[in-house]
């Protein structure tokens, strides 16, 4: 049976999280992917764990949404995830996969969300004009279902470099990690 060692900045990452945990926002992050016309986009995701096998970062996504569409046709991405308290910053890059719904991890996913998180898969389509000149009213089901909407899914990111920066302290501290080929983390200390 083959050993599974913990990369060291997943290590760093927990820590970071678990000394941060009083921020509420501490679980939002930046996402960037590849537009189709070639541009980068950017949103906050909120970060839902790690996959139990390897070190591939939940999230949960609308496939109606514009970055399903541009993951389909690039699916490179980067993470860029700041933690105020202990003056960290990780940027996780690697390629991003969709799990469609019916899957087991969706459904476990779904369950996993507060009622206010699953509402927000009935609202409309994301990105498309209001059809009301004020605010949206939107109504979810009464009771949210217990399965996931269709347009409910996971998304993966299977980090493939990690650039962990430490900005407190003299000197500031800055590692980049490169996933090697034998499923391996080769880490290499830099210039801040």
């Amino acid at each position: 049976m083959a050993i599974i060692k913990t990369p060291v900045w997943r290590l760093a990452l927990v820590a970071a999280m678990h000394r941060n945990r009083s921020l509420s926002y501490s679980r939002y992050l930046q996402l960037a992917t590849v537009r189709l016309d070639g541009r980068p986009a950017n949103r906050t995701v909120v970060f839902r764990g790690f996959m139990t096998k390897g070190d591939r970062l939940k999230f949960v996504t609308d496939t109606r949404s514009q970055k399903v569409i541009e993951i389909a046709e690039n699916p490179w991405g980067e993470a860029c995830w700041y933690f105020p308290k202990t003056r960290e910053q990780f940027r996780i890059s690697g390629q991003l996969t969709i799990v469609e719904y019916a899957e087991h991890l969706c459904d476990q996913s779904w369950q996993e969300l507060s009622e206010a998180a699953k509402s927000q898969f009935f609202w409309p389509d994301p990105g498309q004009q209001r059809r009301d000149s004020g605010h949206a009213n939107f109504d979810p089901p009464d009771p949210i279902p217990q399965q996931p909407p269709p347009n409910f899914s996971v998304l993966l990111l299977t980090p493939e470099r990690v650039d962990h920066l430490q900005l407190r302290g003299e000197p500031q501290n800055r590692t980049i990690y490169d996933a090697q080929s034998n499923g391996t983390w080769k880490g290499k200390a830099v210039n801040p």
